[in-house]
């Protein structure tokens, strides 16, 4: 194929799980995928974004060749520099204030109720305050989160004052590692009255909402909103942390319908275009009500394989095809399973890993066990607490993707494939202990 022929595609935060499943694309044989800043650069440390800019800058003009697509699949600030670079190299993006207006909890939610009154009760924590009170008209059981954050780090559910107050000291504490640069993003954009002085370091309370947690998968093409996919985002038992996301949902069709309706208002207040997002809601079955949690200005990387497992094309179809000013349109229920599961295998203590598999022992897993595919996160040797991207109630062992025939199939071979791996912990102290003996 000749080079007039390839286009390529330059990925903010390109990572070897995501590169297999970029190349099943429809079309990826004249695709050509290039990494433009590496997972570490953006999201290790506190975020630096006139840095992060400058070197992706410095890549793209060095390329020898056409840049014809800038896209990404991960939160800020990824999401953000997409419709930056986009207009500093003529690429086709939605604007960065659609993307603010989505990653910024508290505008967020501005934009939603002119929307739809399916959110929950919100208003912001003055983190200055001696000592700070929670919001008048947001009672408990509340969740406390930063205006920005990673994988729900520094987001806190909270029952009462005592709690309160410990949330907020940690919130404090951490708030300005997004928020600070984040701030060098709402300078570029003319912010609405109701966001004056509001900035990035704000903390939101809202009240927590109960029921089952679904996804909302889609895109906007030439101004029309379009939903391809729901999923159900299943929790491990007594705990805010997912257990695993599950395509297609069980919900029932008029729930569904309900969904799409909501979702495609929203969206439409908040303004993208030539974009992917996913948005994720709660379901409550006593009162059939739906509310909105998040709104993510990109498609979930977690859910690419399971859309490939049912519909026969990874997500990131859309994403690639909007970038190239193509069609997005999935195809339906087109792939080798009926039903495909993302697992979290997690631990809810500290501990070191005293034991983790081979890339090889992985790969023998994923042979003898058709589909199957494992990413384990820590190695030999690391202790879980220092692990980057966790969650404040658990640490992430592996994800693994199932597909299957039935919700059984789909749990019987996550169960063999954690009993496979073979991975093994020692408590943190036991570890420090035996550490400090042999340096004696």
């Amino acid at each position: 194929m000749s080079d007039e022929t390839v286009k390529n595609v330059f990925v903010i935060g390109l990572d070897e799980a995501n590169l297999p499943t970029l190349q099943q694309v429809p079309g990826a044989d004249r695709l050509r995928f290039h990494q433009l800043l590496t997972v570490e650069e953006l999201q290790h440390g506190e975020v630096h974004l006139p840095t992060l800019f400058d070197k992706a800058q410095g890549v793209l003009d060095a390329f020898d060749g056409s840049i014809d697509a800038i896209v990404g699949y991960w939160d800020f600030p990824v999401s953000t520099l997409v419709p930056m670079l986009s207009e500093r190299y003529g690429t086709r993006s939605t604007s960065l204030e659609s993307v603010v207006k989505c990653e910024h909890k508290y505008w967020s939610r501005l934009e939603q109720q002119k929307a739809t009154d399916r959110h929950p009760r919100f208003d912001q924590v003055d983190l200055s305050a001696d000592p700070p009170r929670p919001p008048e008209k947001v009672t408990f059981p509340m969740w406390l989160k930063p205006a920005l954050s990673y994988s729900s780090e520094l987001a806190f559910g909270v029952g009462d004052e005592e709690e309160f107050h410990k949330a907020v000291a940690e919130i404090r504490d951490g708030i300005s590692r997004i928020g600070r640069p984040f701030e060098h993003i709402l300078e570029r954009i003319d912010l609405p009255p109701e966001m004056n002085g509001v900035g990035g370091r704000v903390c939101l309370a809202e009240e927590a909402m109960s029921g089952v947690q679904v996804a909302v998968e889609g895109y906007v093409h030439q101004g029309e909103v379009t939903v391809y996919g729901v999923l159900d985002s299943i929790q491990y038992p007594d705990s805010p942390c997912f257990l695993r996301h599950q395509y297609p949902s069980m919900l029932p069709p008029p729930v569904i319908a309900q969904l799409h309706e909501v979702s495609e208002r929203v969206m439409r207040q908040i303004g993208m275009d030539s974009a992917t997002f996913s948005i994720e809601y709660f379901y409550d079955p006593r009162t059939q009500e739906i509310n909105l949690l998040e709104i993510n200005p990109r498609h979930s990387q977690s859910h690419a394989e399971l859309f490939q497992y049912v519909d026969g094309v990874p997500n990131h179809h859309c994403m690639v095809s909007l970038a190239l000013g193509e069609d997005p349109h999935m195809p339906h229920r087109e792939g080798s399973y009926a039903m495909a599961a993302k697992w979290y295998h997690r631990w809810f203590t500290d501990g070191v890993v005293r034991r983790a598999p081979s890339p090889e022992e992985i790969a023998r897993i994923e042979r003898e066990t058709p589909g199957v595919r494992i990413e384990v996160i820590p190695e030999q040797g690391d202790r879980l607490s220092e692990l980057p991207g966790q969650d404040s109630y658990s640490y992430e062992l592996a994800h693994i993707y199932t597909g299957g025939a039935d919700e059984a199939e789909l749990r019987e071979k996550f169960d063999h494939c954690v009993a496979a791996l073979g991975l093994a912990f020692e408590d943190a102290p036991a570890a420090e202990a035996e550490a400090e003996a042999a340096r004696e």
